[in-house]
Order: structure tokens, then sequence, then C-alpha cells
């Protein structure tokens, strides 16, 4: 474990490394552990993630600070500046269909170097890849990803690095923590091995090399959508 956030990426950051990074629009995402990569410097970087986060916020800070080359994602609707560096030929994009891109992060750390779907097939998600025929049925072969280094958010952890998320904040984060040679976990609480009931630990320390507790701060909401007030 680490107590100064910072020293938590010490030795693993370098230029066009794969960054794998947990969490869904703004919801689960390891706030802290991407202000250190902002902070780092490096650059040429590709990174895998759902999306990437909105403008000014998550992943759209390394953007904003012109360190990503290349983006792995299934969403990118809510950040104009990824639409703008997209358009204008700075930012190369691989789009990858959600569930696939799921598949392809639990089989780089399940050790599966690539599978067949029938999800993209016909389409340009396909092109150049190789096919497969089954059951009278086309499939397309995806790749797995295996990150230099992944980043994951968790509600909470023990000393040996055992995880626990809580609720929607789980989202990509067991995945990422499974693809990456080193996972870096940010926790919002963590306790004594032998504190959490095993049957509730979702990701095992066995994947976890670094863990931090998480600074407090407010935790943003992309879009809030709130009920009206019943008047009586």
């Amino acid at each position: 474990m680490y107590e100064n956030i910072a020293e938590s990426l010490d030795g693993v950051m370098k230029d066009g490394m794969i960054l794998a990074v947990g969490g869904f629009g703004l919801c689960g995402i390891p706030s802290d552990l991407i202000d250190v990569v902002k902070a780092s410097g490096v650059k040429d970087l590709v990174v895998v993630s759902n999306n990437m986060g909105i403008d000014g916020k998550g992943l759209g800070l390394l953007l904003e600070n012109g360190q990503v080359r290349k983006v792995i994602a299934s969403y990118v609707g809510e950040n104009k500046l990824f639409a703008e560096q997209f358009l204008d030929g700075k930012l190369e994009v691989e789009f990858s269909p959600q569930g696939t891109l799921a598949e392809r992060l639990r089989c780089g750390g399940a050790g599966i170097p690539a599978f067949y779907t029938k999800t993209g097939v016909g389409t340009l998600v396909a092109e150049g890849k190789p096919h497969a025929e089954f059951d009278g049925e086309l499939y397309v072969q995806e790749r797995a990803i295996v990150a230099d280094v992944a980043l994951v958010h968790a509600y909470q952890a023990d000393t040996e690095g055992n995880l626990v998320y809580r609720y929607t904040a789980r989202n990509f984060n067991p995945l990422v923590a499974t693809a990456g040679i080193v996972t870096i976990a940010e926790a919002e609480h963590i306790v004594q091995p032998g504190e959490i009931d095993p049957n509730h630990i979702i990701t095992p320390g066995v994947f976890v090399q670094r863990l931090i507790r998480t600074t407090d701060r407010v935790k943003d909401i992309e879009q809030r959508t709130v009920r009206p007030v019943a008047v009586k």
C-alpha cells in the first residue's frame, strides 16, 4: 500500500504505453490516479476505456493535456474535445462494441489471446479482421487487450489488495483490474485483511500490485436527472 498517490505510479509510467482505465462516464473512474497520470506528463498514450470522460473531467483531462495518441473505446459522445481531435486527425480511434470491449479485457486477464463473436460482422468494426464460420454462422475474430498499466477505483479494499466495488461504480473496473500487467487501485476505504467477507470480494488481491486511498472529493454526476417535486 502506498501513502503517497504520486508514488503509486513511480517506475511504471512511460511514453507510448497502453493504459486501461475503469469507469463508465464519470461513475467509478479512478480520478486521483488520472490526475497523477496527467501530472506525470507521459505522452503518446493508448487509452483503453469505455469512454473518455467529459470535457475537463476524467480522462478528458488527458485529452486536454495532449497526452493521448489513440483511444480504444465503445462510446465517446459526451466529449466535444474528443470529437474535435478525432475529426482533425490528431487522435486515432478504435471503436469496439461495448460487450466486445468487455470481453477483450476479460480475455486479456484470463490469458486468452483472441475470441470469435457475431457482433460487428458486416460492419466497419469487422473490416480487416479474420473471420470464421461456426455452425453455419459467420463470426469475426477479436483480439484480447493486455494493458501495461491498469487503473481502477474501488469502494473498499484491504491491505492485501482485495477489492469491493459499490453499485454501478463496479462497471468496467473488475475487467480492467485483471487486464493490466501492473494494476493500481484507488479505494475509498482500506481495512485490514480478514475484515472483508471473502464472499464479497470481487477482485482478488492477486490482480492488484499497488494500492492507495483516494482523497475526499465530490463525485461528479455526468447528467443529473431529478424527479419534479410533487406539489400538494
